[in-house]
């Protein structure tokens, strides 16, 4: 059966998607898996609803949002890959431990690609008490602007995902002082659906979460270098050094699904962050968001 897959956007904590096609699972499980590129995050929503398309990976946030569009766009989740956030602040170390609190007095810059991370930071520090809106924040340069900023000595602490917090250790830019990780489960990444295309490929679809539980449990027996080998040829323009550090990183903070299932405090954590940055106005349930459609 084929299957046209966009890909969100290349990330290297996406590396499982990458990986799934890789190691041949997709194709193990019966299926013939195109993987196309949206032309910007978030850009595959249309394709979905269009038909061009039949599944793409990318936030549970796109779900959550699509509730309180006009026409109620029928999209679902399901298959979760990255359960935990994978964005760090980066900036010189002081001779105290980083806290949150003092990005109140450095000069921060968040993250311009994608909304998420920034949703998500500004819940943390509501729940350590501090007003977002307070901060001396940057917020429309890229991560890359970011690391040469951070490099100039322009800002002190910038949010970024990898590679570019291995980049900055390894050249001594900075280091990471707070992972977004060690706040737990948040839903991050799974497949995104219309309940439409759930309904007619819900076979496809249970194949496609099997192959990628197949890379689940490769993860769980090899190293950042065997991953990184597999995937390389996606990230070209990535120094092989970067890539295993990277690896390391994510795989030591647990940032991968064991298993397919959404799961609910991930989604919880994501929704609450979501409505308190004015992304959504109302939380959804998660059994309205969520398929069941191939969990293991």
């Amino acid at each position: 059966m084929h299957i046209t897959l966009a890909e969100n956007f290349r990330a290297v904590f996406y590396a499982p998607f990458y990986a799934t096609l890789e190691l041949d699972h997709y194709r193990q499980e019966g299926l013939d898996v195109r993987l196309i590129t949206s032309p910007a995050p978030g850009a595959a929503i249309a394709g979905l609803l269009d038909g061009t398309i039949d599944v793409t990976w990318g936030g549970p946030m796109r779900v959550m949002r699509a509730r309180e569009e006009p026409n109620g766009l029928p999209l679902v989740c399901f298959c979760e890959v990255v359960r935990k956030d994978p964005f760090y602040l980066v900036g010189k170390r002081a001779a105290r431990e980083f806290k949150l609190k003092d990005l109140m007095e450095l000069r921060f810059a968040s993250v311009s690609e994608v909304p998420t991370p920034w949703l998500c930071l500004q819940h943390d520090l509501r729940q350590e008490g501090i007003d977002p809106s307070r901060l001396d924040r940057i917020a429309d340069h890229t991560m890359p602007q970011n690391l040469h900023a951070l490099d100039r000595g322009e800002i002190d602490v910038a949010q970024m995902f990898e590679p570019y917090a291995s980049m900055a250790l390894r050249q001594g830019i900075g280091e990471v002082l707070h992972a977004a990780s060690g706040r737990g489960f948040t839903s991050y990444t799974t497949l995104l659906a219309t309940r439409a295309s759930v309904d007619r490929l819900r076979h496809e679809f249970a194949a496609m979460s099997r192959a990628i539980g197949h890379t689940q449990s490769w993860l769980a027996e090899h190293s950042a270098a065997d991953l990184a080998a597999v995937v390389a040829p996606y990230f070209i323009d990535v120094a092989s050094e970067d890539l295993v550090s990277a690896f390391n990183r994510y795989m030591d903070a647990g940032l991968w699904s064991v298993d397919t299932a959404v799961t609910k405090e991930g989604f919880e954590r994501l929704s609450a962050s979501l409505r308190t940055g004015g992304f959504i106005s109302l939380v959804p349930s998660y059994e309205d968001c969520v398929s069941d459609v191939g969990q293991t």
